[in-house]
């Protein structure tokens, strides 16, 4: 009976069980409701974004509490610091901006997840807020604070003087680093301000200090002995004074390579061949009453220059007895013939342009130089006109002085060839206007106000170029004259088209300028100014119709104001561009007043021109500050 009694309370005890699981299911489902109902259909409980709290709030509130918070601290300007200068960044224009509505997105919802609720109720949920970058708006922030801050290294230099080679050591230059600045300004958008110091390396030169010293040993070799020129029957001695005034060197690659002018070296012959030398002579033209004539050729003998100069350059090393050289006398055909010239159909003028500038001695020289260059080049059809070849390397050398010029910082300096761009603006002008294919121009880095915007060029030696390509069936001579205040060219040849016109489009995608406060003694100050794209357009008329048009699209990056001083507490006057320093520079890149040339060409004199400036002064120019003159890099090199 007692066995009867135990076998009838199992079942009743089996189904308390079930009951107690089922319950507790119950109870849980229960609380997971809850837990639902309290998460509530906006941001969930302990959201937290960038330290501000809004869990539990309606996505309305969220938004405006973040930009009340966040929103108006991304707003504020963002200082940056770097190589004693402060940048005032505005994130707008730097294309930063918090978007409240997209963080608040991202936390608002209901989530089934009971673990995620639980600790939602218990503890907060850290949010990213979302920030919105303009990749090209920031680009072209950083860029303009590159522009201040980035310096070019200095190459090493071989000075010869009095047969004594002098080695200037180079120097590290400066440069932005821009991936890491712009992280840093990203990440200062919803910080709490204080500057920031930019991230910034060392810039070294190309050329090693070993490699310096090579080729100074190698200059010193040069000029220890004379060397044997044999032509023919004929040989001389190069005296080491001659080699001493024909040698150079200059940058190729990462080694300070020599270079021999062949010219001095065949004049430093001259009469020491045997006689056996005549002089010859390209045909060319003149201008005579505003047309061109033909200037015969004539047939000469003697020594290569390109030649002579290769055979010399090979052996500038070497020691006695192994200085000799063996060169080509010979017949020397004139390249192109009296025949040849009268045939290249130089008949009329295609184009004329000048170019006005503000009257300084280093640039009345430099510009002078680059003119009595250029004056007088014929290009034969199919034939490539490089601005750099023409001008040759702005050394003392070469005819060229100290002048100032912009730097890769947009900040005044002293180089050599201060100026020239303004020569190769007035070249490159002309020949648009002439209807020259364009073979390659590099527009200034800032606008320069005496310039065109679009229509004007710069040069730096070893770096870029102003090319263009007579692609007429005819031959193209050009002609230059000088001012101490403006620059002339004119290209004769015969006109393909009846018209060439320029067409100027509106400044797009206009950049701010940021403002700069430099300390440092040498600061000159100056006005900032936007960058901006522009579009010119060339149109070919022929007929009275438009036969072709191309178009040149030309970015200019911003150029920074520059403050003299500290920057002001607040309350205090804010300082004025060069305040109680030297006069403040109006840069070319912000200018009080615009001139634009007129792309029509003017009548110009039935005389030869000449482009012989005014005699200058064999030292070297000792200039106050004048307006800023050409554009990074190396600008008017």
């Amino acid at each position: 009976m007692a066995e009867h009694r135990r076998l009838m309370t199992m079942p009743a005890a089996g189904n308390r069980t079930k009951l107690i699981i089922v319950g507790a299911f119950a109870a849980l489902a229960l609380v997971y409701v809850a837990l639902i109902v309290l998460s509530g259909g906006g941001v969930r409980q302990g959201t937290v974004v960038s330290g501000v709290s809004i869990g539990g709030m309606s996505t309305a509130d969220a938004v405006a509490t973040l930009d009340s918070t966040l929103g108006k601290l991304s707003r504020r300007p963002i200082k940056l610091e770097a190589v004693g200068k402060e940048f005032v960044v505005k994130p707008k224009d730097a294309g930063l901006a918090f978007d409240a509505k997209a963080t608040v997105a991202s936390a608002t919802g209901r989530t089934f997840n009971p673990i995620a609720m639980v600790a939602d109720l218990l503890g907060n949920s850290e949010i990213e807020p979302v920030v919105v970058v303009d990749e090209p708006a920031l680009s072209g922030q950083i860029s303009g604070i590159s522009l201040a801050i980035d310096r070019p290294a200095t190459e090493p230099t071989i000075t010869i003087k009095n047969r004594t080679a002098k080695l200037k050591p180079g120097k590290n230059g400066r440069a932005l680093d821009v991936e890491a600045t712009s992280a840093q300004l990203v990440d200062a958008l919803l910080a709490e301000r204080v500057p920031i110091t930019a991230t910034v390396v060392k810039v070294p030169p190309l050329v090693s200090e070993a490699s310096a010293e090579e080729s100074a040993a190698l200059a010193r070799s040069a000029m220890a002995n004379p060397i044997t020129v044999t032509a023919g029957d004929a040989s001389a001695k190069l005296k080491p004074k001659a080699i001493a005034r024909a040698l150079s060197f200059t940058v190729v690659d990462d080694t300070l390579t020599p270079q021999v002018d062949g010219l001095v070296l065949q004049r430093a012959l001259d009469g020491k061949l045997a006689g056996a030398e005549v002089p010859g002579r390209d045909a060319s033209f003149k201008i005579v009453r505003g047309k061109p004539i033909v200037v015969p050729s004539v047939v000469g003998k003697g020594v290569s220059d390109t030649e002579l100069a290769t055979a010399v350059v090979a052996v500038l090393g070497n020691e006695p007895p192994d200085r000799k050289v063996t060169v080509t006398m010979a017949v020397r055909e004139p390249a192109v013939t009296t025949e040849q010239a009268r045939a290249l159909g130089v008949t009329e003028q295609l184009s004329t342009f000048t170019q006005n500038f503000p009257y300084a001695a280093y640039r009345v020289q430099n510009i002078g130089q680059a003119a009595r260059n250029v004056n007088g080049t014929l290009l034969l059809p199919g034939q490539t006109f490089s601005m750099n070849d023409a001008m040759k390397e702005r050394t003392e050398k070469n005819g060229y002085t100290v002048g100032f010029v912009v730097g890769a910082g947009g900040v005044f300096a002293e180089d050599l060839g201060g100026g020239v761009s303004a020569a190769t603006t007035t070249v490159w002008t002309g020949a648009f206007f002439a209807g020259l294919e364009r073979v390659s121009t590099q527009a200034h880095s800032i606008y320069i106000s005496r310039y065109q915007p679009g229509l004007e060029a710069t040069v730096a030696w070893g770096l870029f170029d102003m090319k263009f390509k007579n692609d007429t069936p005819n031959g193209v001579f050009i002609t230059t004259a000088m001012t101490n205040t403006s620059m002339t060219v004119t290209f004769w040849g015969t006109k393909v088209y009846d018209e060439i016109k320029a067409e100027f489009g509106p400044k797009q995608d206009i950049v701010p300028f940021t403002t700069i406060f430099d300390k440092s003694d040498t600061c000159l100050g100056q006005s900032g100014m936007d960058g901006f794209t522009i579009d010119v357009d060339r149109v070919f008329m022929l007929d009275g119709k438009e036969a072709k048009r191309e178009t040149i699209t030309t970015h200019y990056r911003p150029a920074p104001e520059v403050k003299c001083g500290k920057k002001p507490k607040p309350g205090e006057e804010q300082g004025k561009p060069g305040s109680n320093k030297t006069p403040t520079a109006q840069p070319d890149s912000a200018p009080a007043v615009v001139v634009k040339p007129d792309p029509t060409p003017t009548p110009q004199s039935t005389k030869k021109p000449d482009p012989t400036p005014t005699p200058q002064s064999t030292k070297k120019p000792k200039p106050t500050p004048p307006p800023v003159e050409d554009a990074a890099p190396a600008p008017g090199r």
